[in-house]
Formats: C-alpha cells, structure tokens, sequence
C-alpha cells in the first residue's frame, strides 16, 4: 500500500510541476516572450503590431499604452471576435506582471493568432521609460 501512495505522491508532483511550467510558458508554448526592452524595440521598428492589454478595467483606467486595446483576460475567450482584423498582426500582449499575458497568449495562439508576450508587463514597460496614457 505504501508503494501506492508513493506512486500517487510523485505523479502528483509531477503533474504540478508540469501545470506550474505550463502556466509559466515555460513548456508548450507555441508563442514567443520577450523583455520589455525587445517589446519597446519592436513596437518602435515594426508597424504590423496590435497592443493588447488583459488587465482589468481599473488597471488600464489607472494607466496604459498608447493605443493599446483593453480585453481583460476573464472575457477574452468571449470577445476574440474583436480582434479578428489583427489576425495577420502579431499581438504584444501584457498585463501587470506577467503571468496574466501568458494565459491570454495561450488563448490566443489556440484560436490562431500570433501573440507575443511581454515578460514583465507593464511594470517592467514602465522600469524602462515607457509612457503610460492616464
């Protein structure tokens, strides 16, 4: 029985490591991350970019990108409608920390488009001299 339980503890163990790195977009994550230096790179060298923000609507209220679009990640999957004329764009995607943006990217990629997230968020935009609209 012992050996049961022990075999149960490491597949458990194993699946959350693999939840954890999946959700981190460490593991089969069929879009690219990038620092914040690279997003402000491209955003300033490539014109075939969409902004996405996936925070909330408070947070976006308190601060964001020029010409970034709002879609808080808890209504993406209800709202990819709205992104359909930025299907052939890539999409900077990013949130406050990180961790959000990866989720969405997730999404994202799932339906077709071409995320790319920005590690760090908007506090690390922010960390390297990126004007916020109020």
């Amino acid at each position: 029985m012992k050996k049961v339980i022990d075999y149960f503890y490491y597949i458990a163990m194993i699946a959350l490591i693999m939840w954890f790195s999946y959700a981190k977009g460490w593991i089969f994550a069929n879009f690219e991350s990038i620092t914040p230096k690279q997003a402000i790179t491209l955003l300033e060298k490539d014109n075939n970019i969409m902004l996405l923000d996936v925070r909330t609507i408070q947070e976006y209220k308190s601060g964001h990108l020029h010409n970034a679009i709002l879609i808080p990640l808890s209504k993406l999957k209800k709202n990819l409608n709205k992104l359909v004329l930025y299907k052939n764009k890539k999409i900077l995607v990013y949130c406050r920390s990180g961790s959000r943006s990866i989720a969405a990217s997730h999404i994202l990629e799932k339906h077709g488009f071409m995320p790319i997230n920005i590690k760090e968020g908007i506090r690390g935009l922010i960390d390297m001299g990126v004007q916020i609209i109020k």
